[in-house]
């Protein structure tokens, strides 16, 4: 086993480090040369199902730009299948499901999550990783519960999650239920990717920014909680991150979990301003990494300057890297970051 670089794991539990640690969402694939060769031949489907490849694509970015962690090469929808989700990634479209959720008896149906007989191959990534190849810590992750569901109500991707929505409205009571079930599916694979070796563990809520504050309360939060408490257990830092959810950083914060993600529509020091005093992650507009690199050394900085304020900071980009980034931009990106906060 590799020697391991804990300044991850420091920052994320609000520990003082020598430089800030950085690491980019979606880091592993998209804009790098090596993955688009593999996804000629392959797609996502069967790149995670090969544990050896999988393994491949996601140490790349950790040996291409030195970053700080590594995030395990996987899709939010897979574990959905197990549980009895017809699920499958069209290109260019995203994750489409044929059998979407329209009724409580169509929440009744859905099944229980068994990681090792369902996704042996995502466990044995995560080992053959953490017992071999990596020395820094892999982030292992998966959906929340909102973010799944409006997949599983609205049947793909949508702008405005109306179905959802009117489901979660009209049907309270199959709501809370398709969100317990999520919840256990959750809790079960998270603690199954910690158990194989992810030392850290982070939920994304992709879309549950379409959500005010109120409805978040109501109707996503005791989930929430339910799904950090039992996580909690396993004593790895716990990462929340969405998009265009700045109105529920403060949510956020008063979960059980140790690292608050922001995107870049949240300045670090308004987080700061309105309490948030856990780990903050971010928050770099991906954008900006196709301008010219004097605009984002100096969009880095100030994004650096309000995040070193205080312990417990990881640098990161407000949302997932683009295909269209230079990997170069990365790697330079990341020894900025690294020089910058050693001073």
């Amino acid at each position: 086993m590799k020697h391991l670089n804990e300044t991850f794991l420091k920052a994320a539990r609000g520990e003082q480090t020598d430089y800030t640690p950085v690491w980019f969402m979606r880091q592993a694939g998209r804009s790098q040369p090596e993955y688009r060769k593999i996804k000629e031949k392959y797609s996502l489907f069967e790149i995670t199902h090969q544990p050896e490849l999988c393994a491949y694509v996601t140490r790349l970015p950790v040996e291409q730009y030195d970053v700080d962690a590594a995030i395990l090469y996987k899709d939010i929808m897979s574990p959905l299948p197990s549980i009895g989700v017809d699920v499958e990634i069209k290109s260019g479209i995203g994750p489409v499901i044929d059998n979407p959720i329209r009724s409580a008896a169509d929440v009744e149906k859905l099944g229980e999550i068994d990681p090792e007989s369902d996704v042996p191959y995502v466990l044995d990534t995560i080992k053959l990783l953490t017992q071999e190849q990596l020395s820094v810590p892999l982030i292992g992750f998966a959906g929340a519960p909102f973010t799944m569901a409006s997949y599983m109500i609205e049947g793909g991707p949508s702008k405005n999650y109306n179905k959802t929505k009117s489901f979660m409205y009209s049907e309270p009571k199959a709501w809370f239920a398709l969100m317990d079930k999520l919840a256990d599916m959750t809790i079960t694979y998270g603690k199954a990717q910690i158990k194989a070796g992810a030392s850290a563990f982070q939920i994304f809520d992709s879309w549950v920014g379409a959500l005010n504050v109120q409805d978040y309360r109501t109707f996503i939060k005791p989930v929430m909680e339910k799904i950090f408490t039992e996580l909690k257990e396993e004593n790895v830092p716990l990462i929340m991150f969405g998009v265009g959810a700045s109105h529920l950083a403060k949510e956020w914060h008063e979960l059980p979990l140790d690292v608050v993600g922001l995107d870049w529509r949240l300045q670090i020091k308004e987080a700061r301003t309105m309490g948030i005093s856990k780990t903050v992650m971010g928050n770099l507009d991906p954008a900006i990494l196709l301008a010219p690199w004097e605009v984002i050394e100096e969009r880095a900085k100030a994004i650096l300057d309000q995040g070193m304020e205080l312990p417990g900071y990881i640098f990161n980009l407000g949302h997932g890297v683009f295909p269209s980034v230079n990997p170069d931009t990365l790697k330079r990106l990341t020894a900025f970051v690294h020089e910058y906060s050693a001073k």
